[in-house]
């Protein structure tokens, strides 16, 4: 009898909703030679993760269905996210926000938009 090969398929990622870039995207120490400095990338849907829970006061479910996601899968990307902050602040790396699977909101749900966008800055 002949062994089937199982081949396994990855799922595609799934973007995630981002309400806005972050205004800046460069955090670090206040010290020379910074470009010399070892750097933490955090995606922007990490980033957003962070927006939600801790400045929007948003519990991880929430937070998944604003991003358009599993509560598993925020609960992930906000772990992820809270290790790349720790090591960059514990360790004086410099921490940079950039890339991603996301898609940025256009504006089209009412009920979705930061306290920033509210605030008539908008989305960038």
């Amino acid at each position: 009898m002949p062994i089937k090969e199982v081949i396994k398929i990855p799922r595609p990622t799934k973007l995630r909703k981002v309400c806005c870039l972050p205004e800046s995207n460069l955090f670090g120490p206040i010290t020379p030679h910074l470009d010399k400095r070892e750097m933490v990338l955090m995606t922007v849907d990490e980033y957003e993760t962070v927006r939600l829970i801790d400045l929007e006061d948003m519990n991880q479910e929430e937070c998944a269905e604003r991003m358009g996601v599993a509560r598993t899968t925020a609960q992930k990307i906000y772990g992820e996210s809270k290790k790349k902050i720790a090591d960059a602040i514990v360790n004086g790396k410099i921490l940079k926000i950039e890339g991603g699977d996301y898609k940025l909101c256009e504006g089209e749900e009412k009920v979705y938009g930061c306290k920033r966008c509210k605030r008539g800055r908008g989305c960038k």
